[in-house]
């Protein structure tokens, strides 16, 4: 089988990779430090990066779909972001007390994202949401807080649930039912639906993925955003947005610019960082007011804090990146490049009558292997994972990287060149007209 061959060629290929994850399985379970990076039948182990290329221990070269997560938006290497660092790293890597670029760095998103006009930082994007949402139940004074079906927004208890189906089972142990009990579950793009189920709920927010990432990069309807807004406006709700990964991939001023929606509260995270660890919350001024000691206590008061918020080394990057994406065309280049990829591939999928579909917005791209419309989380299951673990195993064979096997994700960065797109192109066509 197309499977067994392309195994059997991976192992041929990687065997310091396989000699490194068998180390791994006794210090890190199950051999990797996160589930993403684990497939079968063993990840292989990058030792360098550069550009759009991503070259294992073995010596084998990849063209990477997934830049770091899709925080690496010009690619690996940037020697404008790597000099940066360099530069601060030889005045200090964190000072653990305020410092110059904090400042210069958040009035660069509060000069871009239309929503921001404070900034707090933290180091994930996950560590944003907790606080966004603490943020939005002590603003509100109110408990109840919605998520959307399939919506990934990282590990903090209340909203780490209905990740994917079925919605109604937990996606993890030692999640308690008193830490979700205040989380309405709500649809993705269904407006009716939404204001059916939050009915006579007493909001503090609302929090939305514009693009939902790990359900397959599937865009919002403009429609349903409106809605969400008039609703917010009404009832005096929070509209949140988690742009952790659109938030300066869709533009500078992320999904909501694109969109045209006026938020009150944005998570912020990857890109805003150059590629190193970082999150942020920003939003309007009387919300965001309340992470102020000075001025609340008490449950008027909301805490925020952490070690590396504010890293003085991610704000240099950050800085540098910011630099670029202002100063060159980056965006039309991305967006025209994705867009075209994901015709293309349509286009193939069309003409062989293959059971697939390439969806995303600007320079996101997932491989869907369904013909029926994908429009939420609940497309997921209709998927051949076999069929896609097969085009996954076909496409690293030929040097093209993209992560999950099962429903399979990627990004473009400024480092791809019209060459790569092509080989992706051309290797997919290949692989449909040999599964026919």
């Amino acid at each position: 089988m197309l499977e067994l061959d392309e195994n059997e060629f991976y192992k041929m290929h990687t065997p310091k990779s396989r000699a490194l994850f068998e180390q791994a399985l006794k210090v890190e379970p199950p051999g990797a430090s996160y589930r993403i990076r684990l497939f079968e039948p063993y990840p292989f182990f990058v030792k360098k990066s550069n550009g759009a290329k991503l070259v294992d221990v073995d010596g084998n070269a990849y063209t990477d779909y997934w830049c770091t997560h899709l925080a690496m938006i010009l690619g690996h290497g940037c020697p404008t972001v790597i000099e940066a660092i360099q530069r601060q790293a030889e005045n200090n890597c964190h000072p653990g007390l305020s410092h110059e670029l904090e400042i210069v760095h958040a009035e660069k998103i509060t000069t871009h994202v239309p929503s921001a006009e404070i900034v707090r930082y933290a180091s994930s994007g996950s560590e944003a949401a907790s606080f966004a949402i603490r943020l939005a139940t002590a603003f509100t004074k109110r408990k109840k807080v919605t998520k959307a079906e399939g919506g990934w927004h990282g590990a903090y208890d209340p909203v780490h649930l209905a990740t994917r189906q079925p919605f109604d089972v937990p996606p993890s142990g030692g999640l308690t039912k008193g830490s979700q009990q205040d989380t309405i579950v709500v649809p993705f793009d269904d407006l009716e639906e939404f204001l059916d189920r939050i009915r006579d709920q007493d909001l503090s927010c609302v929090l939305l993925e514009p693009v939902m990432t790990a359900a397959g990069t599937i865009p919002v309807e403009r429609e349903f955003l409106k809605g969400l807004r008039e609703f917010c406006d009404d009832t005096g709700a929070l509209l949140i947005f988690d742009e952790t990964v659109t938030g300066f991939r869709l533009g500078l001023s992320g999904a909501q610019g694109y969109c045209g929606v006026i938020l009150d509260l944005t998570i912020l995270g990857k890109i805003i960082g150059g590629g190193l660890p970082i999150g942020a919350v920003c939003g309007r001024r009387d919300a965001m007011e309340h992470f102020d000691h000075t001025k609340f206590s008490g449950t008027d008061f909301t805490y925020h804090g952490g070690t590396f918020a504010a890293n003085a080394i991610t704000q240099a990057a950050g800085l540098a990146t910011t630099s670029v994406l202002d100063e060159q065309p980056v965006y039309n280049y991305l967006d025209n490049l994705g867009k075209k990829t994901r015709e293309a591939l349509n286009s193939i999928f069309k003409r062989q009558r293959y059971p697939a579909q390439a969806v995303g917005l600007g320079s996101l791209i997932t491989i869907h292997t369904t013909e029926k419309p994908v429009r939420d989380a609940r497309s997921y299951v209709l998927c051949d994972h076999q069929q896609s673990k097969r085009l996954f195993n076909y496409l690293l064979k030929n040097g093209i990287f993209m992560v999950t096997p099962e429903v399979l994700h990627g990004g473009v960065s400024y480092s791809h060149t019209e060459d790569d797109i092509k080989h992706l192109i051309s290797t997919v066509e290949e692989f449909v007209g040999r599964s026919q």
